[in-house]
């Protein structure tokens, strides 16, 4: 196959921040992505109505192409009145569960999963998806065994007690995740990122560590990306492109504590094509990119396409970012298919 032809994707996970550098991150996206679900996790986090439509109006003022679905922040505090606010915008299409601490500027996040019930209640009533980061954060949990901590203690118990609720398992990494989420409801999808696709742990640490593969959830053993692999593989419509791509600045992320992401939007599609063939599994790649997302939201599929051509070229070694650089993931190796402008 020398070239591959898909209805043009949607990304239905990811962060662009805010400020100076959505010159980058927006304009990024739009080059490969007609939507994009864009997480709320900005300091401050993009809690309330008010503040989706503020955000939205500064990503729509970058004059891409791209349309941005916007989303909530979850805290303790959000009523079922903001749910009902959000949903009747018609600008906010989805509901963020950040556990408090799990990830970047998640400390606003909710430290008890029974405080939002009654906001759990109203996106069950409501029809509005739930999207979750799936990890327990205890201190005593190995952060390898968080995602499947978190399945066992919270995920299938909040699924049993709001049997219609719709949900998102976001960026998923494990065997566990995979199996629970094919088991579940056709309420139940799952998002997954190329690095989970592409790379496992040993690619992190082995020979030194890699910090531009650091992300949360964290990169699993070879047995876990194998069941990622295997479950975009099958024709189950549960599993869509979301690609967490989460920008750090270069000195960001190569610090003393390296901030946790991975930033995939500048090759996105090129690098799921490049994980897709090393599995074989090519022809499936636009049914997850492209098909099975929009499905899920009950979306319309876009009607345009793009091309991909089998052809060598290097991911970019950095790229501007503001007044800083950002290291893109995959910096420096050679891919073997390339989106045609």
């Amino acid at each position: 196959m020398q070239s591959l032809t898909i209805i043009r994707p949607d990304d239905w996970h990811l962060h662009l921040r805010d400020g100076a550098v959505l010159a980058r991150t927006v304009a990024d996206t739009a080059a490969q992505f007609n939507r994009a679900m864009i997480m709320p996790n900005l300091s401050p986090p993009v809690v309330d109505t008010a503040m989706a439509i503020a955000y939205k109006a500064r990503l729509d003022a970058q004059n891409t192409s791209l349309t941005p679905l916007m989303t909530l922040y979850l805290t303790d505090n959000t009523s079922a009145q903001e749910i009902q606010l959000a949903f009747d915008s018609g600008i906010v299409k989805a509901v963020k569960l950040y556990p408090a601490g799990a990830t970047t500027n998640s400390a606003a996040g909710v430290t008890n999963i029974e405080n939002i019930y009654p906001a759990i209640e109203k996106l069950e009533e409501l029809g509005m998806p739930l999207l979750v980061h799936g990890e327990v954060t205890h201190s005593h949990v190995d952060i390898f065994d968080r995602e499947k901590g978190f399945i066992d203690q919270q995920l299938a118990p909040l699924l049993q007690r709001f049997p219609k609720l719709k949900c998102v398992f976001e960026h998923i990494t494990t065997s566990e995740a995979a199996q629970f989420v094919t088991g579940a409801s056709d309420l139940v999808g799952a998002t997954i990122t190329p690095q989970h696709l592409l790379y496992n742990r040993n690619d992190m640490l082995v020979g030194g560590i890699k910090t531009h593969l650091y992300c949360l959830p964290v990169l699993k053993r070879n047995t876990h990306q194998q069941a990622l692999q295997q479950a975009v593989s099958t024709s189950n419509t549960k599993f869509f492109l979301g690609t967490d791509s989460a920008p750090h600045a270069q000195g960001a992320k190569e610090s003393a504590c390296g901030c946790a992401g991975c930033y995939s939007s500048p090759a996105a599609i090129e690098l799921y094509a490049q994980a897709f063939e090393s599995f074989d599994a090519l022809d499936k790649l636009e049914a997850f990119a492209s098909l099975n997302g929009p499905d899920f939201y009950g979306l319309a599929r876009n009607s345009e396409t793009i091309t991909l051509t089998r052809r060598s070229w290097q991911v970019p070694s950095s790229l501007s970012f503001g007044n800083e650089l950002i290291i893109p993931l995959g910096a420096g190796e050679t891919l073997n298919w390339k989106m045609e402008a």
